[in-house]
């Protein structure tokens, strides 16, 4: 690991996100953790000296499994002293299409804390706006696996994890609107539109409270 001190961590710009509970800060980049190889020691590592350049946002997902290897990074980071307390960090992570029915909001959220080894997420997204069948993993998803989407009754129980206290903010990611129309909605409606233009490293994806990931 490369050796940093406090002078040298970049100090990475941060944006106000609305929230029922009070304005989110969210640091504009953040370290992706979605990767073909799920090494948990090199995802670890890697976190760990990201930490170390400035980094404080990181996303992830179920459908990563990522998710373990993170809070253990995090629970590492606590350890050393590279953040002072968990408060400094911004963790994402997603609910998975199969997982998007209003009774299973919930658990998912609460078996993501449960891996990442949190009390509280900073953003809770639904990962993509449709419903597959429960238990459905892989990926890419059969035409007869698609249900049809409840976004009501969904979008409740994402408000209720917010409410819960489980997750500062929820959003919506790979929206498959028409990229226009809905940044020229974003914009009259003061809704935030984030971008990582680098994911994985091919390919694009994002998102936050109230709005979309591309």
């Amino acid at each position: 690991m490369a050796t940093t001190t406090l002078n040298s961590v970049t100090k990475i710009p941060k944006m106000e996100l609305s929230s029922s509970s009070g304005p989110v800060s969210m640091p504009v980049i953040g370290f992706g953790t979605a990767a073909n190889n799920n090494d948990g020691a090199t995802l670890i590592s890697a976190v760990l000296e990201s930490i170390e350049l400035g980094y404080r946002h990181f996303d992830t997902a179920s459908a990563y499994e990522s998710e373990q290897a993170l809070g253990e990074a995090i629970a590492e980071a606590l350890r050393l002293g590279l953040v002072p307390s968990r408060d400094h960090l911004f963790i994402t992570t997603k609910l998975w299409p199969s997982e998007a029915h209003a009774h299973l909001v919930l658990p998912s959220l609460q078996k993501s804390l449960r891996t990442l080894q949190l009390e509280y997420l900073d953003l809770y997204l639904i990962h993509w706006p449709i419903t597959v069948i429960p238990g459905k993993r892989e990926f890419p998803f059969d035409k007869q696996d698609l249900m049809p989407m409840d976004f009501k009754s969904v979008w409740a129980a994402m408000e209720e994890c917010q409410r819960l206290g489980f997750t500062k903010s929820i959003g919506v990611e790979m929206n498959p609107v028409w990229q226009q129309k809905l940044t020229e909605f974003c914009k009259a409606n003061g809704i935030i539109v984030t971008l990582s233009p680098l994911w994985e490293p091919k390919g694009v994806v994002g998102g936050h409270q109230r709005c979309y990931g591309q």
